[in-house]
């Protein structure tokens, strides 16, 4: 698939809207939060991921790959240790992913990668947010964690989905809160 000017013209829009300038209105628009969601069919993921990391100089941003740090959570235990836990919990995933225990888990992960970027001067990206799904874990939590709401630059979540009267749905089925963010669309 080439990629189109409505392609290019969703990019140019989430460059205005990281523009500092921008940054006020965008909490207000966002409902005091501090991230955009970056739309666009998950058909059609590869594509924009492949185009942001041309597009989006590399000092500036910092690319976060939620598929990757799955598999790092995974790693952690060991797949043998995760699916016997994962079994325990299998009606409550959120307390496998995203507890309030002192263990690492994958919202640990991606938070510390946020604020990991933010500490080097740099924009979060996170890219692969469809290895989310299942995990209890959603964009809301992200969006409304204090590091995330606090930091001085915008969280950027790459957002397979699609849009059917102005509700968002995630990975095209799922849906999804606008709350705490400005959505491109």
């Amino acid at each position: 698939m080439s990629f189109s000017d409505e392609h290019r013209a969703k990019f140019d829009d989430l460059k205005v809207s990281l523009e500092l300038q921008q940054r006020d209105q965008l909490r207000r628009k966002a409902n005091g939060g501090n991230s955009i969601v970056f739309t666009y069919k998950p058909e059609e993921e590869s594509l924009y991921i492949e185009k942001a990391k041309e597009i989006l100089p590399l000092d500036n941003f910092k690319f976060i790959n939620i598929a990757q740090l799955f598999v790092k959570f995974i790693d952690l235990d060991g797949i043998d240790n995760f699916e016997a836990y994962y079994n325990e919990f299998l009606e409550t995933p959120h307390l496998v992913f995203h507890s309030d225990d002192t263990a690492t888990d994958l919202m640990d992960l991606i938070i510390q990668e946020i604020q990991d970027a933010y500490k080097a001067g740099l924009t979060p990206i996170l890219i692969r947010t469809g290895a989310l799904y299942g995990t209890g874990i959603e964009n809301v939590n992200i969006m409304e964690h204090k590091s995330v709401i606090n930091m001085k630059v915008p969280l950027v979540i790459f957002y397979p989905s699609k849009i059917v009267d102005d509700n968002i749905y995630f990975l095209n089925f799922k849906m999804a809160s606008r709350y705490r963010c400005n959505v491109i669309e």
